[in-house]
């Protein structure tokens, strides 16, 4: 931790952060591993590009990216004042997000776990 008066904390952490601009989806029904066969197929794209990869795809996955790439896009426009022509997909990734435990009779009173997963998906853009 850094030493100093609480704000000069908060001016070196503000000053590390990342000003790329980007989205997080938290709680997403779709495991990570499934999540991560899409991702790897728009990482390093353009934004157009990947939104068209994104549309013909046809996994549940690329549909909840497909939306995360579009606020993206959308935070940087409005907030960082890019142009959308010259965007890419610099990171993008997912993390394992909180586990539903739900229980499935079986035979001869037995009882299996299901595991429903969770991931929490981040996708960081940058200019070319």
């Amino acid at each position: 931790m850094a030493k100093g008066h609480r704000s000069q904390v908060k001016r070196e952490r503000n000053a590390q952060k990342d000003t790329r601009p980007s989205a997080k989806l938290s709680y997403a029904r779709v495991s990570v591993q499934k999540a991560c066969f899409v991702l790897d197929a728009i990482r390093g794209k353009s934004v157009e590009e990947a939104l068209g990869i994104l549309t013909y795809n046809p996994r549940y996955a690329s549909s909840v990216i497909k939306k995360l790439v579009e606020s993206a896009a959308a935070n940087a426009e409005n907030n960082n004042q890019m142009n959308r022509s010259g965007l890419y997909i610099a990171e993008c990734y997912a993390g394992q997000g909180p586990i539903m435990k739900r229980v499935h009779p079986r035979a001869q009173g037995r009882a299996y776990r299901i595991l429903k997963r969770m991931s929490n998906i981040t996708v960081v853009l940058d200019e070319k």
